[in-house]
């Protein structure tokens, strides 16, 4: 049980209806699952405004209500409370909730368009294997230490922030590495939490369909870093031309990484192989598994976040060349045949620029270069021909595809992505519509030495198409078939 009046501290309130000096037990966003004496905070949502269910949340025996608007009828036995935002109320009384959890361990958090799971799963991976366990909190996964869980939203709902934080400090767990998405931050998830430092990976076309426009997807990132307080440090990617806007209003200590303009930290790539990297950093080289220009820079940010942390310098640049691709990010296996198949998460124009280029400056130039992609249904159309435009234009052969469909017909997806091809690349690109069917066309298209890319999904092992999630992983998918066509 908790103290109501003890819950709202930092909570802005424009009225108070009743006595906020009780006990409270659960605190709760779901109208169903309402208990007596929990507190019921109503929060307007893309599905359902909790603001309808007022009513039905007294009844039940709340012994509290937080919402924007009052309702007509009250209840002596309730205790109302009105506030500006319910969203970052929330957030605020979640951190309270579990007494702050965020505050007594070093957190940060990692934003940007493109490569923060691999950041921050690779921070986590690089504590734990220097015997500092940690905790990680992802579009991949949740870890607490050693133990893993699976991960359904980017930046998960401030409840669970709060309470997967409060348990890595029973734990005795002191850093944890959280992906921050612009959903997060605009939803107010991450308000009342204290961060430890913050890192800024780049900024490209995404998320637009819920944003509206670009300026505004960059202004909501930049919260994040204007949150900060001066002892916590602000890292940026300065060869992006929005990191240094990012770190214009923060109080926190401002630190740069690049590898192509002058920074705090500077890298410089020296060897780019399918086999890895070589990468200087400073004054000191190291060798990594992963691959691409991309992933320098998620080294850079990796030893840079790490070195901030108080991490030794030399056992820093140790563990990152111990460090394992993650899981659907430039996931890769040679064949039998010679067919090297590669599986990644890359769903924006810039990222599977990004991930081509990356593989055509490592090739001979005397294999074929064969793309597997589609797009999202419900998601940003925009970049549907885009992206087609950047395979075609980046590719031997393209194989255009269901990504989630969700609730959109693929046809008219896959239409939208054709728009996108230039009438030179027509008769090397194909459409499949059943993605399973596709990556199988892949493979009967391959020939020895050739490269395969499966672009989209990455670590996803479902399609959603019509509402109905379906167990699919790119991954298992064309292992399978470049096995069966190996024996």
């Amino acid at each position: 049980m908790k103290n109501l009046k003890d819950l709202l501290f930092g909570v802005s309130i424009d009225a108070v209806i009743g006595n906020t000096n009780r006990e409270v037990s659960v605190i709760q966003f779901d109208s169903r699952k309402i208990n007596v004496q929990d507190l019921f905070i109503a929060i307007k949502g893309t599905q359902a405004d909790g603001h309808d269910y007022l009513t039905q949340v007294a009844e039940k025996g709340a012994a509290a209500i937080i919402c924007e608007t009052l309702p007509e009828v009250t209840l002596e036995s309730v205790t109302y409370i009105q506030t500006k935002n319910t969203h970052k109320a929330l957030a605020i009384i979640a951190s309270n909730y579990f007494d702050q959890p965020s505050q007594k361990l070093s957190l940060v958090g990692i934003t940007g368009t493109n490569g923060k799971t691999t950041t921050a799963s690779l921070l986590y991976q690089l504590f734990q294997n220097s015997g500092m366990p940690s905790g990680l909190i992802s579009t991949v996964k949740i870890c607490l230490g050693d133990q893993a869980y699976g991960a359904t939203h980017t930046t998960p709902d401030a409840i669970t922030i709060n309470s997967l934080l409060n348990q890595l400090v029973q734990l005795g767990i002191t850093q944890c590495f959280m992906e921050v998405s612009s959903h997060g931050i605009d939803q107010e998830r991450t308000a009342g939490l204290h961060f430890a430092g913050a890192v800024f990976t780049n900024l490209t076309h995404d998320h637009l369909d819920y944003h509206g426009d670009f300026a505004t997807y960059r202004d909501i990132k930049k919260r994040l870093f204007d949150q900060l307080t001066k002892e916590a440090f602000a890292l940026v990617n300065a060869d992006d031309k929005n990191g240094l806007y990012m770190i214009q209003n923060t109080r926190a200590k401002k630190l740069t990484y690049a590898l192509k303009t002058s920074a705090d930290f500077k890298g410089k790539i020296i060897e780019n192989q399918l086999s890895g990297l070589l990468l200087r950093i400073n004054d000191s080289e190291v060798w990594s598994h992963l691959i691409g220009s991309f992933n320098a820079y998620n080294l850079l940010a990796i030893y840079c976040t790490a070195v901030l942390l108080k991490m030794d310098s030399l056992e820093t640049l140790k563990g990152i060349s111990g460090l394992q691709s993650v899981t659907g990010r430039f996931q890769y296996f040679i064949s039998e045949d010679n067919i090297t198949a590669i599986v990644d998460y890359a769903h924006t124009p810039d990222a599977l620029k990004n991930v081509l280029e990356t593989i055509n400056a490592i090739r001979t130039k005397n294999e074929a270069l064969i793309t597997v992609f589609g797009c999202g249904g419900d998601r940003d159309r925009t970049k549907r021909p885009k992206m087609a435009h950047i395979a075609t234009s980046l590719s031997d052969k393209v194989i255009l595809t269901n990504d989630n469909p969700r609730t959109e017909v693929p046809e008219s997806i896959i239409e939208e992505m054709e728009a996108g091809v230039s009438p030179v690349h027509f008769k090397k690109t194909i459409c499949v519509l059943d993605r399973k069917q596709a990556i199988k066309t892949a493979v009967q298209l391959a020939q020895p030495g050739d490269i395969i890319l499966i672009a989209g999904k990455g670590h996803e092992t479902y399609q959603e198409i019509n509402g109905k999630r379906f167990d699919f992983n790119d991954f298992e998918t064309v292992h399978h078939f470049l096995n069966q066509a190996a024996s």
